[in-house]
């Protein structure tokens, strides 16, 4: 008795099709899988046989080979389980309704119960794309799963529920399709809450407006964290396919929650700077997404940068340019989108205090370039604001001087940010941060005097071809934080202003 059943397996982030084959026949007892199987797919036959046995049904007493189709792709994890499960039963006799253009992924547990699995989302779009028909996937998975429309998403809470369903007793009712409640902003922080710093906000409100990467560096307890954990709270909302980008990532990761399954916020992410390169970027015997493809679409904090380890930073410099990582693995190649806002965050030396307007540093000047050193020059080109965050005076703290809340600055970000859009209609250019060299010239047009003022910046401060574009492109988010077409020179005044803390704390080396 032969039968075939359609799964789905994931690689990365991108899901397969796999065909199921079962052929049961006379002969010894064997339950034999075959097909690149991990050692947890050759485990499920000992899943289905409990399982099985707790719906009341007899394990064969015969040969049971199964081929996972195709046979050169490696399958692994527990996926599988569901659709093994009903080959099985299939090729037994024990169903009568057709199963064709259906697919099934999922876990099975001892006692029958289908457990929740992780990268839900890109499989079933992936069988969406197929043209398959119906999808059964775990009851805890079936919100996530119903984003997709186009296809229908059964829910199933255990193998008793599938085998009434296929057997024409009680079927297992379709599942609508989910529509994320958006709440892009969280209601507690707010940059109302930072007193003073408005040199600091205004360079936020910038690399927001242009999705800029930004560093700053300043003494302990000067805000530096707390600005950057308010920087979601004036960035656009995501848009739904930037949603179900980052959606992907989490859910290959199983971060998603059963009651929230969609990221509809962008996310926030700050790793320990004890974390390995692998932690960062991704990798692994089974390659995962590390912070820096979790906080695509989003920030990525990475406060202490400079007790970061330098080789894990150093790892980050082509990824934060191509906006994509790519890990080569012997079992394959992943790539995961990265295409982050990184923000920076280190004290000018190891006491902290080394600049202080007050407090006396306690280091030597070779401790502090020692300290500085561990941020490499090609590491820092990579940020477009560098910002000096000033130890705040007893008078910013004053109840009646009025600081901006986060939805005034987020009024003029959305208004670049749709200048933007009209900019870039038709390209997968979303920001000015990612103004390719190609169309640099012809987006960030600047007035003669705005011209003359960037020559002399380069060629005073003998600036690398990266700081030249880089400088450009946050005149061209001034501009259009201002409503201009044109660069003007105050434009570029502003622009370099904040791209001159490597000259005066990284000249010693």
């Amino acid at each position: 008795m032969f039968s075939k059943i359609s799964s789905l397996g994931l690689f990365g982030l991108n899901a397969f099709a796999v065909d199921v084959e079962i052929d049961v026949s006379r002969g010894a007892p064997h339950f034999e899988i075959v097909g690149l199987p991990d050692a947890v797919v050759r485990e499920s036959r000992e899943r289905i046989r409990s399982a099985m046995r707790s719906c009341g049904i007899g394990f064969p007493v015969s040969s049971v080979m199964v081929n996972l189709a195709p046979a050169d792709t490696k399958k692994s994890g527990s996926v599988h389980d569901m659709a093994i499960f009903m080959a099985l039963v299939k090729a037994m006799g024990l169903i009568s309704r057709e199963t064709d253009n259906s697919a099934f992924i999922g876990e099975l547990s001892l006692n029958g119960d289908i457990r929740k699995i992780n990268g839900v989302l890109p499989m079933v779009m992936l069988a969406k794309e197929k043209g398959i028909r119906a999808v059964f996937v775990p009851n805890a998975n079936v919100k996530e799963a119903s984003v997709t429309e186009g296809i229908e998403v059964y829910g199933v809470r255990n193998v008793g529920e599938l085998m009434d369903h296929f057997r024409g007793v009680k079927e297992i009712e379709r599942a609508e399709v989910y529509v994320p409640q958006s709440k892009p902003y969280s209601d507690v922080l707010d940059f109302v809450d930072v007193k003073g710093q408005e040199n600091a906000k205004k360079a936020f409100e910038i690399a927001g407006a242009g999705g800029h990467n930004i560093l700053l560096i300043g003494s302990p307890g000067s805000g530096k964290s707390m600005l950057a954990k308010r920087t979601p709270s004036i960035l656009p909302p995501l848009s739904f396919s930037e949603s179900l980008e980052t959606t992907k990532i989490h859910s290959i990761c199983g971060l998603l929650s059963d009651d929230t399954p969609i990221i509809t916020e962008r996310p926030f992410r700050s790793p320990h700077h004890t974390i390995s390169s692998a932690g960062l970027v991704g990798g692994g015997t089974v390659v995962r997404p590390g912070e820096i493809s979790l906080a695509h679409n989003g920030v990525l904090f990475l406060d202490e940068l400079a007790e970061f380890d330098r080789k894990s930073l150093e790892v980050m410099r082509q990824p934060l340019e191509d906006r994509k990582i790519t890990v080569a693995r012997v079992s394959g190649t992943v790539t995961y989108p990265c295409n982050v806002m990184l923000i920076g965050a280190m004290n000018p030396c190891p006491c902290g205090y080394y600049g202080h307007p007050t407090r006396k540093c306690i280091c030597t000047q070779k401790k502090v370039q020692a300290y500085l050193s561990r941020i490499s020059g090609p590491m820092l080109d990579r940020f477009d604001l560098h910002v000096e965050v000033s130890p705040v005076k007893f008078d910013d703290f004053s109840v009646d001087r009025h600081s901006e809340s986060s939805a005034e600055m987020r009024e003029r970000v959305f208004r670049a940010r749709e200048i933007q859009n009209q900019r870039f209609k038709g390209t997968s250019i979303t920001c000015n941060a990612m103004i390719t060299p190609d169309i640099l010239s012809d987006v960030c047009v600047m007035d003669p005097s705005a011209e003359d003022m960037l020559r002399a910046i380069f060629d005073n401060l003998g600036l690398s071809a990266r700081a030249y574009d880089r400088i450009l492109k946050v005149a061209r988010t001034c501009a259009d934080i201002d409503g201009s077409d044109v660069i003007q020179k105050n434009h570029i005044a502003m622009s370099a202003q904040y791209r001159s803390l490597d000259r005066k704390y990284w000249s010693g080396y």
